[in-house]
């Protein structure tokens, strides 16, 4: 580990412990733990490694998605939520007790690859609701991401480094010493283990649908389910006899479009952080870790209310793809204000900060939720969980070539600050502007086709 008054932290804020990587769904920044592990030999190098960290968290789910989703068609929801549940508990504990920067990406990755929950979620949600109700119940599935949003970042700020904060409770010499960022995945394993424990009473939803099929001699086989042509009769009329799921093409635009908004959340994500600690002679906001951390906790309670009260009501105002459309032209417009925020003084710099944050977590939720009910409305029940799964793995591939790519970028900035046409900060934010309109685009056809159960609503 490296000491703490390390000399190459100079021009980077030193502070009082910082959010672990899997403190949270959307994680705060990765930095203060990369420091630590001594990989980085310059300040403007952090970023490069943290990026590498939340990659391989989603390599590791890019290549089993898929797999989890079939299994969830084939055997059950609940199986591989609990085993996903389990996963998290076993692997998360270990990424607290990394001692090398080898071992932090090894954990992470199969904390992903061990990851089947998210598209059997989705699914779960859609199977436990009411057509009229898919909106609400999507989006309380972002809405548990927001609320780990807020308990995430309070967690890691609070808990790590207890030997510093807590000197009376934890001594220096304690494993809580030799591991400064152990407590904090400690107790996320806890909650992991009380979630595991309760979910022995989660209903199974698979057989709770009349669906009936021919028997497919080779039910484990990857292709069969990706591509077979199989009869069904389901009790919902609405839905739509989609068997090829790869040249489906209303979930597959579906899947792009959540692609490209996962993309330009997670990279806004890493780069956030990373700005926003960044001393301000780099273009930074020079905010401490606890200030970030209470950006998020603000975002994530914004997140929250919006998903249950506001968004509902937007969607059946405006409908999927307008709703859609307007999230992305804000978060444009959003983007092109970050730069000028660093000439702000306190206390207006974190106000419009914070403003800033929420609108711009509450527009990508509001894309990613309205690309949920299109995914769901494209394939029948008895696909859902692998068409989620195909999401999901695309999903990842796109978010971990993000934080890679947005460290590999944002190291680059920092060392190009002061260029004469684009500062380095105002280069960051255009790139991922460009993203977002990319994103925008592909709301029109002949890019993004409609479901006519979607369309319909």
């Amino acid at each position: 580990m490296v000491a703490q008054g390390a000399p190459w932290t100079e021009g980077r804020r030193r502070t009082r412990g910082s959010p672990t990587g899997s403190s949270s769904i959307r994680g705060s920044s990765t930095s203060s733990p990369i420091r630590d592990l001594g990989i980085a030999k310059r300040v403007e190098d952090i970023g490069f490694y943290a990026g590498f960290v939340g990659a391989s968290y989603m390599l590791g789910r890019a290549l089993t998605s898929i797999i989890w989703g079939i299994l969830a068609d084939r055997i059950g929801r609940k199986p591989i939520i609990v085993i996903t549940i389990l996963s998290s508990l076993v692997f998360n504990t270990l990424f607290g007790l990394s001692m090398h920067y080898w071992m932090a990406i090894a954990t992470r990755f199969l904390l992903g690859f061990l990851n089947g929950s998210v598209g059997t979620i989705r699914a779960y949600a859609v199977e436990v609701c009411r057509p009229e109700h898919h909106a609400i119940g999507l989006s309380l599935v972002n809405t548990s991401w927001a609320i780990a949003l807020i308990i995430g970042p309070a967690i890691g700020g609070y808990l790590a480094q207890p030997t510093e904060k807590f000197p009376n409770l934890f001594s220096i010499d304690s494993l809580f010493g030799r591991f400064p960022y152990f407590l904090p995945c400690l107790f996320i394993s806890i909650i992991c283990f009380v979630v595991l424990i309760t979910s022995i009473w989660l209903p199974e939803t698979l057989h709770t649908h009349n669906v009936q099929k021919k028997e497919d001699p080779h039910p484990e086989s990857l292709f069969a389910c990706l591509s077979d042509s199989e009869e069904f009769v389901e009790q919902d009329s609405t839905s739509t006899k989609n068997n090829r799921l790869l040249t489906n093409w209303p979930l597959m635009s579906s899947i792009v479009l959540f692609c490209i908004t996962c993309f330009d959340d997670m990279a806004y994500s890493e780069i956030f952080s990373l700005w926003a600690e960044s001393d301000k002679k780099y273009g930074g906001l020079s905010f401490s870790s606890e200030d970030v951390g209470n950006v998020l906790v603000v975002t994530g309670a914004s997140i929250l209310l919006y998903q249950t009260f506001i968004y509902p009501h937007i969607v059946k105002v405006l409908g999927l793809i307008n709703s859609s459309r307007v999230a992305t032209i804000l978060s444009m417009v959003l983007l092109f204000t970050y730069p000028p925020m660093v000439n702000l003084s306190r206390p207006w710099l974190s106000i419009v900060v914070n403003i800033a944050s929420m609108l711009k977590s509450c527009s990508v939720a509001t894309v990613v939720t309205c690309s949920f009910i299109l995914q769901n409305n494209s394939v029948p029940q008895d696909q859902r969980a692998t068409a989620n799964g195909i999401a999901t793995t695309l999903m990842s591939l796109f978010k971990a070539v993000a934080p890679a790519g947005a460290g590999i970028v944002f190291s680059w900035a920092q060392k190009h600050q002061h260029a004469s046409i684009f500062s380095g900060d105002q280069m960051v934010f255009l790139l991922l502007d460009i993203v977002v309109l990319f994103e925008f685009i592909w709301t029109f056809k002949p890019f993004l086709d409609v479901p006519k159960q979607s369309s319909s609503s």
